[in-house]
């Protein structure tokens, strides 16, 4: 599927903000705002990934300042209360920190994020090494490709594959993301595939049919 931004490389943001072990507190918050993120990896040595530092992380210090939590929230809580007490990166980051390698698909980086309710991941190489950070909106730019280019993608690895002529005749039409086939077809029980293979299509939101089964002489 030749053009198609099949894997986490492909839309990951490149340039990305990091801090070390002995980042303060104070310098974290600074970063993320100016920055405009949620969430900086934690790097060392030749900027090898060894945690994520997020919102998360540093709201226990704000929520404990004037509290003194009882006994079951102290037994609770134990890490936020760890964390409301740290003053660097490498107290209050989590670690080992969840990453995707370069060569991940989107779907399968979009299940990593959705199971552990994370906004963003840090893309590293085999050594561990940062390579990059992908979060929820660049996944979601597969849905600005453009109408034409889906269906012609459509056209050449479903519809040519499953419905060739002469003994078919489908057209493909793609409006605002959403794959109308419309024709006849030679074998109707191969429809369900197409519309497995054509949802799998990157961009499209829908797939709709109006398809007919040609009549077989007696």
């Amino acid at each position: 599927m030749h053009g198609t931004p099949h894997v986490v490389s492909d839309v990951m943001t490149h340039a990305v903000a990091t801090v070390d072990r002995e980042t303060s507190f104070k310098d974290i918050v600074r970063t993320m705002q100016e920055k405009k993120v949620s969430a900086l990896p934690v790097v060392e040595g030749e900027g090898r990934v060894i945690g994520v530092v997020s919102e998360a992380d540093l709201l226990p210090k704000e929520e404990f300042r004037d509290s003194d939590p009882d006994r079951y929230t102290q037994l609770r809580r134990l890490s936020d209360l760890a964390k409301a007490g740290a003053l660097t990166a490498g107290e209050l980051m989590t670690s080992p920190a969840l990453t995707t390698p370069p060569d991940a698909t989107l779907a399968q980086a979009a299940r990593t994020m959705a199971r552990a309710r994370v906004k963003r991941l840090p893309v590293v190489d085999g050594s561990g090494t940062l390579r990059g950070v992908v979060s929820r909106a660049d996944l979601l730019k597969v849905f600005l490709r453009d109408d034409e280019e889906m269906a012609e993608e459509v056209r050449r690895e479903v519809v040519s594959y499953l419905f060739p002529p002469p003994s078919s005749s489908v057209w493909t039409e793609v409006r605002g993301g959403v794959v109308k086939l419309s024709g006849h077809v030679r074998d109707t029980s191969l429809v369900p595939v197409a519309a497995r293979l054509a949802r799998a299509v990157e961009g499209v939101v829908d797939v709709e049919f109006d398809l007919s089964g040609h009549e077989r002489s007696s």
